[in-house]
């Protein structure tokens, strides 16, 4: 798990080149764990041209559905796309602890110490 903090009025889509470069994906078997994804899902808030061109220059496949306005619709895979309530569902038992839900902190680096204990009770 991996955790990039922005700003409350910022958008999201900003942190995750940020959040890419941080996460490590742990193999199957044995060995050091890969730092490069094969797929990453989203919600449509990341479906953006900056968002699907940086996956392809890593070569990461994007299982990002498209918004209504846009005018081309890449490939979608809507079973993969299922699994992403596994992240929503961490995000949900995150935000269980009142702290984090209501953010009563007010420097950034309370809250960052305060996000790693919780995801690291989640962990044990």
């Amino acid at each position: 798990m991996t955790a990039v903090l922005t700003g409350g009025h910022r958008h999201e889509q900003i942190a995750f080149p940020a959040l890419l470069e941080q996460g490590a994906v742990r193999r199957a078997s044995r060995g050091r764990p890969r730092v490069r994804p094969q797929r990453v899902a989203g919600d449509k808030a990341y479906s953006s041209r900056t968002v699907r061109r940086y996956l392809r220059q890593r070569g990461i496949g994007a299982v990002i559905p498209t918004r209504q306005g846009e005018r081309r619709n890449p490939p979608f895979d809507r079973a993969a796309y299922r699994e992403r309530n596994q992240v929503e569902r961490l995000n949900n038992r995150l935000q269980q602890n009142r702290a984090i839900a209501t953010r009563y902190e007010k420097l950034a680096v309370s809250f960052q110490a305060l996000l790693t204990f919780a995801m690291i009770l989640l962990w044990l």
